[in-house]
């Protein structure tokens, strides 16, 4: 029998905050309204993420007319992450980062964060996942675009450092359609792994995520944004407030309902009714 338990709920901001800390304040507040128990973002030293060239090639954005005036004004620095601390602590909600290069999960050490969380971009980096693990801290690996020898390295080296850690069962696509989903991905982890396994979903819609409770998934984790037709990469695959309000409300209904296995239990709220359908049998 799976023991399914409420998993610990991510609303993963990125940067649907579109460089505007007051919209991830409002993300951060939606994120506590609804249920969640974290809110993440993300974290990029743009000068390593991305090359000169990258960087100077033309793109329109609200920001400029190259995709360096993009990251630039999608990235957030010290100050910005100093109120997102702040803030959080204030409302009581963890807050956490991917990191996306070692300045990055250098500078979010700074911080008292719990986890750490290796985007599926970044299992691939060899470095980078032992300097992760080196932090100690519960890591929350998405495996997203990754071969199972991807897979079996980031176990490894967790292991190896005996830093905690749970895969994230993920299909980078966004939006991900449901047919790509093949939730059954979880339990084949967990069978080969013999870890705590996460879900973080990319589809549209809140049914597949609420279903991904039923495989006794440990951590979910879904995009959320103030408005899907927001600037932004992320922002389709994202949940509104009614989105995250259905996605919650769905868990707690199947956490309510899944119950434990009682063949040939008769409830005593059906005696009665048992007795009155059945009278006019001798």
């Amino acid at each position: 029998m799976t023991i399914i338990k409420k998993p610990y709920l991510i609303a993963e901001i990125g940067i649907n905050h579109n460089g505007d800390i007051n919209i991830a304040k409002k993300l951060i507040d939606l994120s506590k309204e609804t249920g969640f128990d974290a809110v993440k973002f993300q974290k990029r030293d743009i000068k390593i993420v991305y090359s000169k060239e990258q960087l100077d090639t033309p793109r329109e954005s609200p920001w400029g007319k190259t995709t360096r005036d993009q990251k630039i004004g999608l990235e957030f620095e010290k100050r910005e992450f100093d109120e997102i601390d702040k803030y959080c602590k204030e409302i009581n909600i963890d807050w956490f980062a991917s990191a996306w290069d070692l300045n990055s999960l250098n500078f979010l050490e700074s911080y008292d964060l719990k986890y750490n969380k290796i985007a599926s971009a970044m299992i691939v980096d060899k470095e980078f996942l032992n300097e992760v693990a080196k932090k100690k801290k519960h890591t929350f690996i998405s495996t997203g675009m990754s071969s199972k020898n991807d897979i079996d390295y980031a176990v490894k080296v967790f292991r190896d450092k005996n830093c905690s850690f749970e895969l994230m069962h993920c299909v980078s696509v966004y939006p991900m359609e449901n047919k790509m989903a093949n939730m059954s991905t979880i339990l084949e982890l967990k069978n080969i792994y013999n870890c705590d396994v996460g879900y973080s979903g990319h589809e549209n819609g809140a049914v597949l995520s609420s279903s991904a409770v039923l495989f006794g998934i440990s951590s979910l984790e879904r995009h959320v944004t103030l408005d899907r037709t927001m600037y932004g990469s992320d922002q389709s695959a994202s949940l509104e407030k009614p989105g995250l309000v259905a996605l919650t409300n769905s868990i707690n209904t199947i956490l309510e309902g899944y119950g434990e296995p009682k063949v040939g239990y008769i409830f005593p709220e059906e005696v009665p009714i048992a007795k009155k359908l059945r009278a006019h049998i001798k």
